[in-house]
């Protein structure tokens, strides 16, 4: 019988996600989080995921609020927009 490790290792989750098998859920949840760990911002990445996507944020000027653009974005708030 095949573990869940040998499979991960057979279909080279290294470079890609791994498969879900549904039988294996918790498991393959906790390797999921890994996986998204392990790529770069990967804290954004698994928040995105567990929270839903970034709200844009927004911007008043002259009474009128509007969505911000995103050059006018912070570095963390561009990665996240981007992500």
């Amino acid at each position: 019988m095949t573990s869940l490790a040998d499979k991960a290792i057979l279909s080279g989750a290294d470079n890609r996600p791994p498969m879900l098998e549904k039988d294996m859920y918790d498991s393959w949840k906790s390797i999921m989080e890994l996986y998204m760990l392990n790529r770069q911002h990967g804290r954004m990445i698994l928040e995105s995921v567990e929270n839903g996507t970034l709200l844009w944020p927004t911007v008043e000027e002259n009474r009128v609020t509007r969505p911000k653009k995103y050059s006018e974005l912070s570095a963390t708030e561009a990665i996240q927009a981007a992500a």
